[in-house]
């Protein structure tokens, strides 16, 4: 799948443009990433969210940051770069927040 918004099709383009968007919220990634975390409800590291989602580990890394710079997901404490989604994120996914709480 493309990480460009203009290549989406079908449901996922009416998905996601039916989310609130932020400026920092550059690119459908995101939103797979998020996808991803809730749909697995397994707390997951960069290098496996790559290999499910088919972008470059640096790519997820680097938008996961963002994430949890926004309080979308959080850092578990085992220690070894596990992430989870955060209720914020899951609020999102839902469509349950406007531009203004992102």
């Amino acid at each position: 799948m493309s990480d460009r918004p203009e290549l989406l099709t079908g449901w996922l383009k009416i998905l996601y443009s039916m989310r609130a968007r932020a400026d920092w919220m550059q690119y459908p990634s995101d939103d797979r990433i998020l996808e991803l975390l809730e749909e697995s409800g397994l707390i997951l590291s960069p290098s496996i969210m790559s290999a499910n989602l088919d972008l470059t580990r640096q790519h997820i890394s680097s938008r996961l940051s963002e994430l949890l710079d926004h309080d979308m997901v959080e850092k578990t404490d085992t220690g070894q770069g596990h992430y989870r989604i955060t209720e914020k994120g899951e609020a999102y996914l839902v469509g349950e927040l406007n531009e203004d709480d992102l």
